[in-house]
């Protein structure tokens, strides 16, 4: 099943580079019919009557271009479905199939390298998007004299379909080991066997006693048989479906699976809304390039993850930490998290000005981007193009917007710039340059990043305790079927829903839109505070969850601790007299993690 999910992922990669190869070249300038050096006379500002007309760009808002432009988001959702499909099985089948043949002390640090190793793969993601987004997007058609375009243009769009390519090939290859792996291993016995040389030599008629035990409980084969797992092969798929809600509910009674799966949905909610929205974020928080942005994230946030991940799991070894002990490590990691995240709120940058949008320049509030001194052009209302006033540091959206009515091109040795000239709208005429304003603290994004990468490693110190909390909560026949509820309440309540709530929130921060055939499209300008305090204002939200529901869940094991105490302490006369009689060798089970 594993390998046939890695060949349907496979699949789905090769279906997302499809909408790349059936869709006309990007035009990165809809005032210009091709996307050459032209482009720097049609952004100008031109009388009214040798302006060139904006029709066509309402050209492309036909029905035809319209159910085209649908059918290729039509094979995205169909691509991403795949990949979800596909990806489903190697948690629950491989979780299950270390747990069941690893020993049980070396589970945890075997889940924690799976989860560590898992988690590489996001890290050389976002380093193989940093550098495909450094290729134009149309490297395999690229037209004639080339582009007029540097990868810090806004309007530069990477080779987003490359990496799937890539990806697909490697998924490929990776799946072909998965057919050979047999059905069952042998348990692992390494740790066992020391066991039993120390038994032999100090307590041998212990270890005979407690060898006995097995085969004078018929009992225990009867009530192994009540799992799913054991009454599955006999059921219809009518009767499958028939029984498993019953079952579901079963398990969700057991208070601590029901709240170790809630703090995972937060914990799942937050890197679900990281993993999609904080590329986009730094490029706009700190105004570096969407390549810089990806790399990273690739070389510092995922290595934390691993490391936390990593050391989750050795912690729960070394310090065979039981129910209570799991619970504690796990509460204990995230109000550290939740403390490192408080900074966040403070580091960032504000919106530079932005004529028209941001900086007045009119005291008329209707004609915020059309002012008197640019009333003889004709700009296009859709037109994206920005340069910046370096005296000043006011952007402007495109020449036409700043008067400018020449431009000239310095060239340089690494690269040439533009400037554009005799400009109305900007004090004493001064020339602007073409792109965007940098900003005046992109070196903040590293310290930021550095205590993002920290509390994600914090966070994800949970990550292996609260999994093994799982796999003994439940009985060994339902550990499959527990591990499946857990990953389809994470993708039902966290996966699906936390990406839409990100981006709604991002969106409330935009303060101009671009237009597409009447619509709403794209947001060109954002306000940064707001971005900031709603973005990193969501995930202390989700944290706090997450936090509220591990302080449960220790509160639960300390009681039942309690309780199993006072039983025991009730029992202990009987126990003695027992032990009297059976004789010293016979010792109360170990029930540690």
């Amino acid at each position: 099943m594993i390998g046939y999910g890695a060949i349907l992922v496979a699949l789905a990669g090769l279906l997302m580079t499809l909408p790349h190869f059936i869709s006309e070249p990007y035009r990165y300038d809809n005032t210009s019919p091709e996307d050459m050096p032209q482009d720097f006379k049609a952004s100008l500002c031109l009388p009214t009557t040798s302006a060139p007309a904006s029709a066509p760009s309402n050209g492309n808002c036909s029905s035809y271009t319209e159910t085209q432009h649908l059918s290729v988001v039509g094979i995205m959702f169909v691509a991403q479905t795949l990949l979800g499909v596909g990806g489903v099985p190697i948690q629950p089948f491989g979780i299950s199939y270390i747990d069941d043949f690893a020993h049980n002390s070396n589970s945890p640090l075997y889940l924690g390298i799976l989860f560590a190793v898992t988690m590489m793969g996001p890290g050389l993601a976002f380093g193989l998007g940093s550098l495909m987004l450094r290729l134009y997007v149309d490297i395999n058609q690229m037209p004639e004299g080339g582009i007029s375009l540097t990868i810090k243009d806004p309007r530069w769009v990477g080779a987003w379909w490359l990496g799937f390519l890539i990806a697909a090939g490697a998924v490929a290859l990776a799946a072909i080991p998965y057919f050979f792996f047999p059905k069952e291993m042998p348990k692992e016995k390494r740790e066992l066997q020391f066991r039993r040389k120390v038994l032999a030599v100090t307590d041998s008629p212990a270890r005979k006693g407690k060898d006995s035990p097995s085969k004078q409980s018929p009992g225990e084969s009867t009530k192994k048989q009540d799992g799913l797992v054991q009454i599955a092969p006999n059921l219809t798929v009518i009767q499958f479906i028939k029984v498993f809600p019953r079952v579901l509910l079963q398990t969700l009674r057991h208070p601590i699976f029901l709240l170790v799966v809630l703090s995972q949905v937060c914990l799942s909610s937050m890197a679900a809304g990281m993993a999609t929205f904080l590329p986009k974020f730094l490029e706009r928080q700190f105004s570096i390039t969407a390549s810089y942005a990806n790399l990273l994230i690739g070389c510092l946030s995922f290595p934390s993850v691993i490391v936390g991940i990593v050391v989750g799991g050795v912690l729960v070894k070394r310090l065979h930490l039981g129910p209570v002990g799991c619970g504690a490590l796990c509460l204990l990691g995230m109000l550290l998290c939740l403390f490192f995240s408080l900074p966040l709120f403070f580091i960032g940058c504000s919106s530079h000005q932005i004529a028209g949008i941001t900086h007045q320049t009119s005291a008329h509030p209707g004609l915020e981007l059309s002012p008197s001194c640019m009333e003889a052009c004709s700009c296009p209302l859709d037109g994206f193009n920005p340069v910046c006033d370096p005296s000043t540091r006011v952007e402007y959206i495109t020449p036409c917007h700043a008067g400018c009515s020449s431009w000239v091109v310095q060239d340089a040795l690494d690269n040439s710039q533009v400037f554009y000239t005799n400009c109305s709208c900007v004090v004493e005429g001064n020339p602007v340059l073409a792109g965007s304003c940098d900003s005046t603290c992109s070196h903040l994004v590293v310290p930021f990043l550095l205590l993002v990468s920290l509390g994600s490693a914090l966070a994800c110190l949970t990550h292996t305790p609260s999994f093994m909390l799982i796999l003994r909560g439940v009985k060994k026949e339902d550990k499959t079927l527990a591990v499946g509820i857990q990953f389809m309440f994470l993708r039902i309540l966290a996966w699906m829903p936390s990406p839409v709530i990100h981006g709604s929130a991002i969106d409330t921060t935009c303060v101009h839109w671009a237009l597409s055939c009447g619509r709403r499209a794209v947001c060109r300008y954002y306000n940064n505070d707001l971005l900031r305090n709603r973005f990193i204002g969501l995930q202390f939200f989700f944290k706090t969850g997450s936090v509220i529901c591990f302080a449960l869940v220790l509160a639960v094991l300390r009681q039942q601790d309690k309780e199993a105490r006072t039983k025991e302490s009730r029992s202990s006369p009987a126990v003695e007299q027992q032990l009297l009689v059976s004789g010293p060798g016979k010792k109360p089970e170990d029930s540690r993690v």
